[in-house]
């Protein structure tokens, strides 16, 4: 695929803002991003990998560690996005049917993150057209970012299984500052990392955190609707875009195949 090597002015992206909103029938507006614009922030985890399975896995295996039934990967896509030590508090309060002990939560936060080391990559998945997609994107010229709640030790792990660290020119995990998403500093500090102004981003995510996070940064924010934040919840908050495929920021983009 080619794409035309040139800077993205509003009227390129605008269209990224309208996307899915009529098919939603939501009043998605088609905002002007200002010119400039060259910078894509990408979330990870149901963003560019479908890594639930693997989440699933190690979350069954401290939970049958501690004597615990299973959940099941509809669960646990569900608990995604606020970081590893949201997923496993979450796993134990749906288990247990109550606020789990911090005692309880720090031991299984040890077995959660034993048993993700060993399965990073085991039953995860890219979505497809991401490593296409990401490989036009950078060909272009346009600056990529990884910003994820993730812990930077699974981060690196996933995205250098999945063959997805050379895209990244920065890359910022949950534990590298101690603010996360939906505080906009991670998107500020891979600004800051890129040497580009925030200003010139867009963000590209499947969450509520990733939506808040870019409305407190006040850029624009793709949802990525074939992720795991149900509609529901993401169509409350109306000033964003949606792609229902990676390929459709190539496509909106107007990428040459």
């Amino acid at each position: 695929m080619v794409f035309s090597s040139r800077i993205f002015h509003h009227d390129d992206l605008r269209v990224l803002l309208r996307l899915g909103g009529a098919a939603r029938g939501s009043a998605m507006s088609a905002q002007k991003l200002g010119a400039g614009v060259h910078t894509l922030l990408f979330d990870l985890d149901g963003t560019l990998i479908d890594s639930a399975p693997d989440l699933t896995f190690a979350a069954n295996k401290m939970l049958s560690a501690l004597g615990y039934p299973p959940v099941n990967c509809s669960q646990v896509k569900g608990w995604v996005g606020d970081g590893v030590g949201s997923l496993v508090r979450r796993a134990l309060t749906t288990i247990l049917g109550d606020v789990p002990a911090e005692s309880l939560i720090e031991q299984s936060y040890v077995l959660f993150q034993r048993y993700y080391a060993e399965s990073v990559y085991q039953d995860s998945t890219l979505y497809p057209g991401v490593h296409e997609t990401l490989q036009t994107l950078k060909s272009s010229g346009l600056a990529l970012a990884c910003v994820t709640n993730k812990p930077s030790r699974f981060t690196k792990l996933l995205l250098e299984k999945s063959g997805l660290t050379g895209f990244f020119g920065a890359v910022v995990s949950g534990d590298d500052l101690s603010l996360k998403k939906p505080d906009p500093a991670p998107l500020e500090f891979a600004a800051e990392q890129l040497g580009v102004p925030l200003t010139a981003c867009v963000l590209v995510g499947d969450s509520t955190n990733d939506i808040r996070a870019a409305g407190a940064a006040g850029i624009p924010v793709l949802w990525a609707t074939y992720g795991y934040a149900g509609r529901d919840d993401i169509e409350q908050d109306a000033t964003h875009g949606a792609i229902d495929t990676i390929f459709q920021l190539c496509e909106c983009l107007q990428v040459a195949g």
